[in-house]
């Protein structure tokens, strides 16, 4: 069965009777730039465009600032700043708070203080491996860390890598974003996945201009 074929002609026109407010492009940019953490570009963009943000912008820079502290191995100060913020968040959320604790004990190794790390791995976190077997497999995989001389190479060395203190940030950032009634994630990725995930149920059926490039969007001809 042979695919329909739509001229750039065609498809440009098709584009051009879907009617977009700017309002709702101005929203989805705002939502991305709060979300994101971008406070001063949030700030310019409620200037230039009239669109306000659904939450306070002041909650951003204190939102980045325990993101920012986790990200440099500052937990218990991004600890402190969170329950600032509001303590139910940790309250409430077990999970969170436990991995904030492990990411204290992954500094406490990082930095050699063994002792401590073994003391903060007995009082605080395997309590709470107890209550739970999914912490105690994690408290377990951290500890491991100990028993490696050249921790680069061992099976666990990951949990030492940037990106184990990006992920929990992004995890706190989630969590205070959930806490303030807000997504925890920006629509627009979101709308840009729906977007290749239209296209592909479309080539199925038909050959037509398409964004293959979400950077610059341009429209690339099929090929036929």
């Amino acid at each position: 069965m042979s695919k329909k074929v739509i001229t750039r002609e065609e498809w440009e026109k098709k584009l051009n009777d879907v009617k977009i407010r700017k309002e709702d492009m101005n929203k989805l940019v705002m939502n991305f730039l709060v979300t994101e953490g971008y406070v001063d570009a949030a700030e310019k963009f409620r200037m230039e465009s009239g669109t306000e943000p659904d939450i306070d912008l002041a909650t951003i820079t204190d939102r980045m600032a325990v993101k920012k502290a986790v990200q440099c191995g500052n937990v218990e100060d991004a600890i402190e700043k969170v329950n600032d913020l509001n303590p139910e968040i940790l309250d409430t959320n077990p999970q969170l708070f436990f991995h904030l604790q492990q990411q204290r004990l992954i500094e406490l190794i990082r930095n050699g203080k063994v002792e401590e790390a073994l003391e903060f791995a007995q009082e605080e976190l395997a309590p709470r491996g107890e209550e739970n077997q999914s912490f105690l497999e994690e408290l377990e995989r951290t500890v491991a860390l100990l028993a490696f001389e050249d921790v680069s190479n061992c099976p666990v060395g990951d949990l030492l890598d940037i990106s184990q203190r990006l992920k929990t940030a992004s995890e706190v950032n989630a969590a205070i974003l959930t806490s303030q009634s807000h997504e925890k994630d920006p629509k627009l990725p979101s709308l840009l996945k729906m977007l290749l995930w239209a296209q592909n149920q479309l080539d199925e059926k038909a050959a037509y201009p398409r964004i293959n490039d979400l950077a610059t969007a341009t429209l690339e001809d099929p090929a036929i």
